[in-house]
């Protein structure tokens, strides 16, 4: 938490553009995390939203956009981020050009990416990894893109408030890991633009074990190839 808060700071002086407004999601954590990221974000604007019990990253992240659907802007850019401390900031800046820049409507930091690598993990797991981003794609007819599960991603406002008209304030309605590939159909569906912008996640920075199990995750995409049709009637109505 002290990396994450420190970052964030650093953040809103190297982007002075930028009028940075920061929620945490504390999903039910034992640590004292909501606490003592109060008492360390003295410098930045803070909301923090707290659940009793771990409810899983859908809910969490359904959590923060629910919170946004009463102050968010169509000019807006939201961005989630891992609480991990794997997310680079310089990679962050890019996605934000992009954003601004070249005005594409979504950025998503990518492993897969030309460029991006995973570091410090075993083989099998990177294997795995992209086994499930190819079978993702097939089944989800989802072309052009080759990271789908990863949290680091920048949205423009506007995108957020248009997935909420159609699906609700909390956009997802899956709870687990599976929330992602949930999400990015949906973006596909309204076909906004995606650019993917390189990133190296190097696993030996990572704060905290990551409750992410591949095989037990990518089994249940195939509960959200099961309801993407329902998805595509919603935006047509």
């Amino acid at each position: 938490m002290d990396n994450l808060i420190v970052s964030w700071q650093n953040l809103t002086v190297e982007l002075k553009e930028f009028d940075f407004y920061f929620i945490l999601v504390d999903d039910g954590s034992t640590d004292g995390t909501s606490q003592k990221a109060r008492e360390l974000a003295t410098q930045i604007k803070l909301h923090v939203i707290t659940h009793d019990v771990n409810k899983g990253p859908g809910y969490a992240f359904g959590s923060g956009f629910e919170y946004l659907s009463d102050i968010l802007k169509p000019e807006d850019i939201v961005v989630t981020i891992e609480g991990d401390n794997t997310s680079r900031l310089e990679t962050l800046k890019i996605m934000l050009g992009r954003i601004v820049r070249e005005n594409v409507d979504v950025a998503l930091a990518s492993v897969h990416a030309y460029g991006g690598g995973i570091e410090n993990t075993g083989w099998f797991k990177i294997f795995l990894s992209h086994m499930s981003s190819a079978l993702t794609k097939i089944a989800l007819n989802i072309r052009g893109i080759h990271t789908f599960t990863s949290f680091f991603r920048a949205y423009q406002g506007y995108v957020i408030l248009d997935l909420q008209k159609h699906y609700g304030k909390r956009i997802l309605e899956f709870n687990g890991f599976e929330c992602m590939i949930e999400l990015l159909k949906k973006i596909v569906i309204f076909k906004y633009s995606v650019s993917e912008v390189p990133m190296n996640l190097d696993t030996s920075l990572r704060k905290g074990k990551s409750k992410l199990k591949i095989i037990k995750t990518s089994l249940k995409y195939f509960s959200v190839f099961r309801v993407s049709k329902k998805w595509e009637r919603l935006k047509k109505s």
